[in-house]
């Protein structure tokens, strides 16, 4: 098993950056393809971006292509999602997910962890 913690949100005016950790607990931190998820107030959950193990593979939703950009530290266990030109709309509780042995996914529902989420607010 393991346990995710987000961490890195905040307050942050439109056009601004922020930078998201997801710190996991246990040695097989390499072995999980890694997510990011948020949800906004009213809104179902939705992917935010993917990676497999070594950070390699990728994938991104459209809305933030361009702008985040996923990586990790096997070595530190931790995953990030870079945030730049961050938008009103980007606004939600952001997710950090992983899923065993497997390649990155958009589906939430392949997802056995999560974290306990982090809140980020983009100011107009």
């Amino acid at each position: 098993q393991v346990q995710l913690v987000e961490s890195g949100g905040g307050l942050v005016q439109a056009g601004g950056s922020l930078r998201l950790s997801c710190a996991a607990s246990g040695r097989t931190f390499r072995s999980y393809a890694m997510g990011w998820f948020r949800q906004a107030p009213g809104k179902e959950r939705e992917f935010v971006a993917s990676c497999n193990w070594d950070g390699g593979s990728t994938i991104y939703a459209d809305s933030v292509k361009g702008r985040f950009t996923i990586s990790r530290d096997n070595a530190k266990n931790t995953m990030y999602l870079q945030m730049n030109s961050l938008k009103p709309e980007d606004t939600a509780v952001y997710y950090c997910s992983g899923r065993y042995y497997s390649s990155p996914s958009t589906r939430s529902g392949d997802y056995t962890y999560w974290g306990q989420g982090t809140q980020v607010t983009v100011s107009s």
